[in-house]
């Protein structure tokens, strides 16, 4: 699987709320990181739809190598 551009060098801690879906941009090109605002429209990637199970705060991956999308595995780190 190809890996969007680095669109930060963090997570980005998001309070989540329980049954809403979220976003996440996989390209890097979205202005609204870290979800998707249709960048990607023309290329191979495509957003990924995360549904919250619960309300609380989760941390998603900005700099688009993580191996756990769409959360931080601290790849920005390497």
């Amino acid at each position: 699987m190809t890996k969007g551009q680095r669109a930060g060098d963090s997570a980005i801690a998001v309070e989540v709320e329980k049954d809403k879906s979220y976003y996440w941009c996989s390209c890097g090109k979205s202005s609204k990181q870290p979800f998707c605002d249709g960048s990607h429209k023309g290329t191979e990637f495509t957003p990924l739809a995360y549904k919250a199970d619960e309300t609380k705060k989760m941390f998603f991956c900005s700099c688009k190598q993580t191996n756990n999308q769409p959360f931080c595995d601290g790849s920005h780190n390497k």
